[in-house]
């Protein structure tokens, strides 16, 4: 099942997407529209869909602004160097648990609106993730149930400016300028899915693939992330994973390779979607 957040007349909703039009997820006592990640809260799951849904009201897809599929989630951790592939590129040492950094919901952008590339850099890269949805809170969870908290997934572009990234040790700055984190369409449940390591990555600049990968070449997997990040905090519905880039980025190529405005950057990942977002001068 797909699940699509959106503005329409003027009011945020969330819904289910049904071939060309999107039925809204409600209160159904008062009426009144949902977030994604309300709904999340509430307990919505397959097979409780007609819990939260009217099917006498609907609207077209394309008479809809897409919105990220979590528009403000209460936290949005990313995995560093997640791929075999992106770690020799970067030539640092394999890490023995996963490297997290934070980014913020103000970095979010939605599927067809501009990534921006900040006037302070001229190095904006892009990263194609794969990116999990929580479904309900988790904390200490161990790595053999950890996909039973999982709602769904995403593609991600954890778009870095490279040269605020390396101002420290710290990668924060560069992760986190306003409206560099691509997010979207669609948020996809699990069962749609499959296994995740299943999942077939490529991203595209102008057309062309620069990266291209499968979910089982993670080096840690989405099971075991999801098992340490519980182990120090709580995980709640909504909560947001970007799983790591593989290798192909702009900064490690020869000569380097930036997106710029103009550009269009698609990161597609198979049964999941595709992200396409054009480049804009911040």
């Amino acid at each position: 099942m797909k699940f699509v957040s959106f503005r329409f007349a003027g009011r945020c909703h969330s819904g289910v997407l049904e071939g060309s039009r999107v039925l809204p997820l409600l209160d159904l006592q008062s009426g009144k529209p949902l977030s994604m990640q309300d709904a999340i809260e509430r307990g919505l799951s397959v097979a409780k869909i007609g819990d939260f849904l009217d099917e006498r009201r609907s609207v077209a897809l394309d008479e809809i602004e897409v919105l990220p599929p979590i528009v403000h989630p209460q936290k949005i951790f990313c995995v560093g160097t997640n791929y075999e592939s992106h770690l020799a590129e970067t030539a640092r040492e394999k890490a023995t648990r996963p490297p997290l950094f934070l980014r913020t919901a103000e970095t979010l952008v939605a599927d067809g609106a501009p990534l921006l590339s900040p006037p302070e850099s001229s190095m904006l890269d892009f990263e194609g993730e794969i990116a999990i949805i929580m479904g309900r809170p988790a904390r200490r969870v161990p790595k053999e149930v950890a996909l039973e908290y999982v709602f769904g997934y995403s593609c991600f572009n954890d778009a870095s400016v490279r040269d605020w990234q390396r101002h420290t040790h710290q990668w924060t700055p560069g992760k986190n300028f306003d409206a560099t984190g691509g997010f979207g369409p669609f948020l996809v449940t699990k069962d749609e899915v499959g296994p995740p390591e299943d999942l077939h990555l490529t991203t595209r600049l102008n057309g062309q693939i620069v990266q291209d990968a499968y979910g089982h070449q993670m080096i840690f997997s989405i099971a075991e992330i999801v098992e340490y990040i519980t182990t120090f905090t709580t995980l709640r519905a909504g909560d947001v994973i970007a799983t790591g880039t593989p290798g192909g980025v702009g900064a490690f190529r020869d000569p380097p390779l930036f997106m710029k405005a103009g550009d269009r950057i698609e990161v597609a990942i198979s049964r999941v979607g595709l992200l396409s977002n054009p480049i804009m001068a911040g």
